[in-house]
């Protein structure tokens, strides 16, 4: 185990995306069975999706989830606490994690 990752595997995922008046999102749902904490991180696998306005799509795709290791969990409770991030940065890698 390191210190900024602690696991690391691939898994099934849902992804659920809305285009409409009334939302715009898209939700990433895993089995239940894995419990995302501070500082984890999840990567989707695939290509981008595009949906047109006044349309909802669900998706079935693999994605990898990374596991915070002691001290990346600490550093993300740390800024929370703090509130020190007040940016949330949000992509879509259709590659693997490196």
């Amino acid at each position: 185990m390191s210190l900024l990752c602690a696991a690391r595997f691939e898994t099934s995922c849902r992804i659920s995306v809305e285009h409409s008046p009334d939302s715009l999102h898209a939700h990433v749902e895993l089995p239940d069975d894995i419990a995302i904490g501070p500082g984890d991180r999840v990567q989707v696998h695939g290509a981008p999706v595009v949906v047109p306005f006044g349309t909802s799509l669900v998706l079935d795709r693999t994605a990898t989830v990374e596991i915070a290791g002691p001290l990346r969990r600490a550093w993300t409770r740390f800024t929370a606490y703090f509130d020190m991030s007040e940016l949330y940065e949000v992509s879509f890698t259709p590659g693997r994690l490196a």
